[in-house]
């Protein structure tokens, strides 16, 4: 393999990388925000965490053997997780004609002022990182070698 077909190689991985550490990063926040911080993920946020926690595997491994299978298996996670994280944040913004019920009906509430990082609820950090991861798998190559 010549330098220029590893130089291609590589660029084509960058949307793939990039979901990769995406998901990584989001993983490893919420693992932060619960086991470190202490606090308690509402009934949603604990939905799309089963969406997002697979999410590195999938993507990881796919990244690693170089097979362009992750768009098939991590498609519908990260749909899922999306319109979790879009019903979520409607309800949170009060887009959405309910109270936010699933965060103080059962469990600890998302939307107070200590679930806000970065300037930002976790609702909409976690819809951020599901079309972001959505957009990289769109503009990944998706092939097989």
């Amino acid at each position: 393999m010549t330098d220029a077909n590893a130089q291609t190689l590589s660029r084509d991985d960058l949307p793939l990388t990039a979901a990769f550490l995406i998901a990584l990063t989001a993983t490893l926040g919420a693992l932060f925000i619960g086991e470190v911080l202490g606090q308690m993920p509402c009934t949603l946020c604990w939905y799309q965490r089963v969406a997002m926690f697979p999410l590195v595997a999938i993507l990881g491994l796919s990244l690693w053997r170089g097979d362009g299978m992750a768009r098939p298996y991590a498609l519908p996670l990260v749909l899922a997780g999306l319109a979790l994280a879009g019903w979520h944040s409607g309800l949170h913004l009060g887009l959405i004609p309910e109270a936010v019920a699933p965060c103080t009906k059962d469990g600890p509430s998302c939307s107070g002022p200590a679930q806000i990082i970065f300037g930002l609820p976790i609702p909409y950090l976690s819809l951020a990182a599901f079309a972001a991861i959505l957009a990289c798998l769109i503009f990944s190559k998706g092939t097989r070698t």
